[in-house]
């Protein structure tokens, strides 16, 4: 029963500190790595670690993810101001992005979080954009990190901030 649970949990990725399932639990503790590595296969423990990792880089002010669709590699932001807006370039694919709205980095200008971004998919020179719902990538409404939808419902959780939203109308459903 405890095993089904722990896999349940790391599977749909919604705990990364699994507690006692037990409501009336007087300790109300968590289970440590050791004793979650006992119960579980290697390729969900696998999966637990890498939630783990994923946390603490949104967690941490000073690491932010390369919104590349292609990339999202962990990229560093300057320990001096990481909630400033700041020029990032990310060492694994190379593009530079604005820390704060994660589009291409603007100097000069404020962040423009709410404007179309032209390199979107879905548009062409022409200025023709295609209906937003036929996009096959869409940025997360809450940290702007690309996200691609292959198939499926329309309900989507955001891998790098755990936020749900609607697909089409990108309405929260936290």
């Amino acid at each position: 029963c405890l095993k089904q649970y722990v896999e349940l949990l790391i599977k749909e990725g919604l705990e990364t500190a699994i507690s006692c399932p037990d409501a009336a639990c007087p300790k109300r503790g968590h289970l440590q790595e050791n004793e979650i590595e006992c119960m579980v296969a290697s390729e969900i423990m696998q999966r637990y670690k890498k939630l783990q990792f994923e946390r603490e880089v949104l967690l941490d002010p000073c690491r932010t993810w390369c919104p590349s669709s292609t990339c999202q590699a962990v990229c560093q932001l300057q320990e001096s101001s990481p909630h400033d807006p700041q020029l990032v370039q990310c060492k694994a694919c190379d593009i530079e992005f604005c820390s704060a709205c994660k589009s291409n980095w603007h100097p000069g200008q404020g962040c423009q979080e709410n404007m179309p971004i032209s390199f979107l998919p879905g548009e062409t020179s022409s200025g023709f954009k295609m209906e937003e719902d036929d996009a096959p990538i869409k940025r997360c409404p809450k940290c702007k990190v690309y996200i691609e939808r292959d198939e499926g419902c329309a309900q989507m959780m955001c891998k790098n901030c755990k936020h749900a939203f609607c697909w089409y109308c990108l309405e929260s459903l936290d």
